[in-house]
């Protein structure tokens, strides 16, 4: 919802270390695995009650996330790089409610729901995505991507401030999960909207 908002300001910083990251040989793969690497061992420190530690790797993982972009944008963004990117980043999702799931008994039941919204969520995304370039749909409005990146009300920057917050109040995580969820909902009805307005022609 605010991802493209936050864009401008974000990105000339990003692209910045990006440059200095693919002068040194670094590449946006080597970014997309560390920061996956990175937020996988986050949602174990979750589960095991390490949630500041949980939080800081989240934080980093998404600053990773962002870096491999840039890269990508300065070394030119290939297809199996937006794969690796939009994998990495669903498993990293579903992986922070597993561990809050996992930490507290309490939690398991909105932890199941959360991530059964981010996979319709997901799915919604994705189907969008694979008709819109068989339709020689393009947008930029989230930056140059190697795919058709749809808007909706739960997206990235969404996301991890709920994350954040589930690490800030965990205590309340049961209900930050089940409103997230439906916002989720919410998203999937709203794509499709825009898939039937869209591609019903």
């Amino acid at each position: 919802m605010f991802d493209a908002k936050v864009r401008p300001l974000i990105d000339p910083p990003l692209n910045r270390i990006g440059s200095m990251l693919a002068g040194m040989g670094i590449s946006a793969n080597m970014l997309t695995f560390s920061g996956l690497a990175l937020g996988l061992v986050g949602a174990v420190a979750i589960a095991f009650g390490q949630v500041w530690l949980g939080l800081a790797l989240i934080i980093t993982n998404r600053l990773l996330d962002g870096l491999d972009g840039a890269v990508a944008r300065v070394r030119g963004p290939t297809a199996l790089g937006g794969y690796f990117d939009i994998v990495a980043d669903f498993a990293f999702y579903v992986s922070i409610p597993l561990g809050f799931g996992i930490m507290a008994a309490e939690n398991t039941l909105p932890a199941l729901v959360l991530v059964a919204s981010f996979v319709l969520t997901g799915v919604s995304f994705l189907a969008f995505a694979v008709i819109a370039a068989e339709r020689g749909k393009v947008t930029e409005e989230h930056g140059k991507k190697s795919f058709f990146y749809s808007t909706g009300l739960a997206e990235g920057g969404e996301t991890i401030a709920v994350f954040i917050a589930m690490c800030l109040f965990p205590a309340w995580f049961s209900m930050i999960a089940y409103a997230y969820a439906g916002l989720c909902v919410l998203t999937v009805f709203q794509r499709s909207a825009m898939a039937a307005a869209l591609f019903n022609k």
